[in-house]
């Protein structure tokens, strides 16, 4: 039998889905589950949206487009994310992808040379750790400390991580799987690292708008930092579009044609008629955003509170993305478990409550003693959240 490229065996995946596959396993066999694992939204896209992604099928953009996309939507996103971020971007900037994923893999092959180091946030999203082996890279993890209002980048680590070999780094504000948000000294000090050593940023700003309280600032808005800074940017946690695939890449122009000859390698162009219901989503009216805001910040405020009405289990509140990674250490050693993935495998069958752990968002790492576990609250109804939390705690405090 041949052989298979030796480079898969360095693939990984977005292990959530995995999760998923075993909630829907587990409710195939009749049972409640209640699904805080997977970061997708259930509610609908836009009505305005819709109809313009089928006026664009009716008029009949069905048919191949430009590699980087057309370019009204580039320039709608030129205008929209330069005037949120306080910068001016051409359309020449901007490259459409099928979402924000492709950006990852694209900004890598762009800066990365087999063999170099890319830091990138450990726990984070699982996809940067397998895109950089994968192409290979040498992933190099930083970390993040609890703090009284959620989490902080370990800044001593990504200074004592950075090598003459070390070419990026992978920046996630607003930060899924643990919705850290950086102070501005903490942005500001890793923009001085970053210029400092000459590196490369991917600023992964997937949840720049998915956020309830204060403003969003993007560290490409910093002196010196534009034009060494590519910004992932995401249709589909602000418009409820994670099925449409609709993302792009904010980019230096010399990158930006870098990726923009990927995508004509890759998958020729991002989907036609779906970059119309893109300008549509920019351009029009704003008030469904706002109405799925108040929606997200009702279900964080219900989960929060009833998280922290468990004995042995805490979490910070938020204000950004639909996350929570509360810390279930206590309630661990309470009822003898020593391994979070046997811990949720437990909850699903006892209580249908079904969610990831600390261990699908990157390798443990060295010193590590604390219990997470991340609850998603964008894929389930107020009612849901109160049902299945308050299952979770009846299992926990009668253990």
């Amino acid at each position: 039998m041949q052989q298979l490229a030796h480079r898969l065996e360095r693939l990984g995946t977005e292990t959530a889905f995995s999760v998923a596959q075993a909630a829907a396993a587990w409710k195939a066999k009749g049972n409640r589950v209640y699904p805080f694992h997977l970061g997708d939204i259930n509610i609908p896209t836009a009505p305005h949206i819709v109809e313009a992604m089928t006026r664009a099928i009716a008029n009949g953009y069905t048919g191949y487009c430009p590699g980087p996309g057309i370019p009204q939507l580039r320039e709608a996103l030129a205008d929209d994310l330069g005037a949120r971020r306080g910068l001016q971007f051409s359309p020449d900037n901007v490259v459409v992808m099928t979402g924000g994923k492709p950006v990852i893999t694209k900004f890598l092959q762009a800066v990365m040379n087999p063999g170099q180091e890319v830091l990138y946030p450990n726990p984070g999203f699982p996809i940067y750790e397998s895109q950089i082996e994968y192409l290979g890279g040498t992933a190099m993890p930083y970390n993040y400390v609890p703090t009284s209002t959620g989490f902080a980048i370990d800044l001593d680590r990504v200074r004592a991580s950075i090598t003459p070999n070390t070419v990026a780094i992978i920046y996630n504000d607003l930060q899924n799987p643990i919705s850290a948000e950086s102070t501005a000294a903490e942005r500001e000090a890793i923009a001085q690292l970053a210029q400092e050593h000459d590196l490369w940023v991917l600023s992964d700003e997937a949840y720049f708008e998915t956020r309830y309280e204060g403003a969003s600032s993007s560290i490409a808005s910093l002196p010196g930092m534009a034009e060494r800074t590519v910004i992932l940017y995401t249709f589909s946690k602000k418009f409820a579009m994670t099925g449409s695939r609709l993302g792009c890449a904010v980019a230096p122009i010399e990158i930006a044609k870098i990726l923009s000859t990927l995508n004509t390698n890759d998958e020729s162009c991002t989907t036609h008629y779906v970059q119309w219901a893109g300008i549509e989503a920019l351009r029009g009216t704003q008030e469904p955003v706002q109405q799925m805001l108040d929606i997200l910040r009702v279900r964080r405020d219900a989960a929060c509170e009833l998280i922290n009405d468990i004995a042995g289990m805490h979490v910070a509140v938020p204000q950004s993305t639909f996350y929570l990674f509360p810390d279930v250490t206590e309630v661990m050693e309470r009822m003898g478990y020593t391994a979070v993935g046997d811990f949720a495998s437990a909850a699903l069958h006892e209580t249908g409550v079904s969610f990831c752990t600390r261990e699908h968002f990157g390798r443990r790492q060295p010193g590590e003693e604390r219990q997470y576990i991340r609850l998603a609250y964008s894929g389930i109804d107020v009612a849901d959240i109160n049902d299945g939390l308050g299952r979770l705690r009846k299992w926990i405090e009668t253990a």
